[in-house]
């Protein structure tokens, strides 16, 4: 039994046709029959059900099929250890977020990343679908929040939790509160991310928990320009208090949400079943570290705002 020979085969199968299977392969159809025919002849059983012009696998098909997946996942664990051997000369790094966290974990990490290893390509893509890609196979990693049922195949190596606080302009009337109720946001003019956005749909349970929803907020796709809004005095906004606290605008103030305080658990994701080069691993390594980095120098750590020890305030 040979590679090529199971390699024609789960070509066959993926197609479900002969010609088309070979067409992708680049070979004759009969040369394709052939192979197939010396695998059979090998098992001692079909592996294809051959009705007129269709085919469908046999229960030994589908085994074989399977066991093929398993061989063709080690052959690539195999390349990758080997070529990994260079040490991260050259290659790609495929990298997932959330929108809006590339403001707080990536633009200054990705300097200095690159600064480091300049021969590696790194790819860093907002989307909302994090999951979804890493499950796929398209990105590498995932920078994401916590997935409810994950799937066997991706493993989840926390990163840390956050907290999210009330953005106003330093001379709102609510700008020297030490907290306030989440319930206050009723009377507040909001300006929010687009309804697909994790930290809309974060705000949004909070509210659907509390009873009321959030009436004609201002909705932009930008951070830069909801902060723009916010230091206008047009509305205010919730944000990760990590990221208030880095930004460190004079112009903004940040202040404690209780009752409930929202918040999400981040943390990267990769394919468990997939070899992990040294480029993901230093990458995730050094992640990490900057998170702890940038937490210690906030004047404001997001483990310890938002206390029980916070007394709302009202106007």
């Amino acid at each position: 039994m040979e590679l090529r020979q199971l390699e024609y085969f789960a070509a066959v199968c993926k197609e479900m046709h002969f010609s088309r299977a070979a067409e992708n392969l680049c070979t004759t159809q009969s040369n394709l029959s052939q192979q197939i025919k010396f695998l059979e002849n090998e098992l001692g059983l079909p592996l294809f059900d051959r009705m007129g012009r269709r085919i469908a696998l046999t229960d030994a098909g589908k085994i074989l099929l399977e066991q093929c997946h398993l061989i063709f996942e080690r052959i690539d664990y195999m390349k990758g250890a080997i070529a990994d051997l260079k040490r991260m000369e050259g290659g790609r790094l495929d990298i997932g977020i959330l929108p809006g966290d590339g403001d707080l974990l990536f633009d200054a990490l990705l300097i200095g990343f690159h600064r480091a290893h300049p021969k590696l390509s790194i790819r860093v893509t907002e989307t909302v679908d994090v999951y979804e890609q890493v499950l796929d196979g398209t990105r590498d990693l995932g920078v994401t929040t916590l997935p409810p049922n994950p799937d066997d195949r991706i493993s989840i190596i926390p990163l840390f939790h956050e907290e999210f606080a009330l953005a106003v302009r330093a001379d709102h009337p609510l700008a020297k509160s030490k907290a306030v109720p989440f319930e206050q946001l009723r009377q507040l003019k909001m300006v929010m991310f687009g309804p697909e956005h994790q930290i809309t749909r974060v705000i949004h349970s909070c509210c659907q928990e509390q009873g009321f929803a959030i009436d004609n907020p201002i909705v932009t796709s930008t951070l830069s320009t909801l902060l723009s809004l916010v230091e206008q005095g047009v509305g205010v906004s919730i944000l990760p208090r990590l990221l208030l606290d880095y930004l460190n605008r004079e112009t903004i103030a940040a202040i404690t949400l209780l009752h409930p305080t929202p918040s999400q658990d981040i943390c990267i994701l990769h394919r468990s079943d997939k070899y992990m080069g040294q480029a993901a691993k230093v990458f995730i390594h050094e992640l990490q570290a900057y998170i702890r980095s940038v937490t210690e120098q906030t004047t404001r750590s997001p483990a310890v705002m938002g206390s029980s020890t916070d007394q709302p305030d009202r106007i």
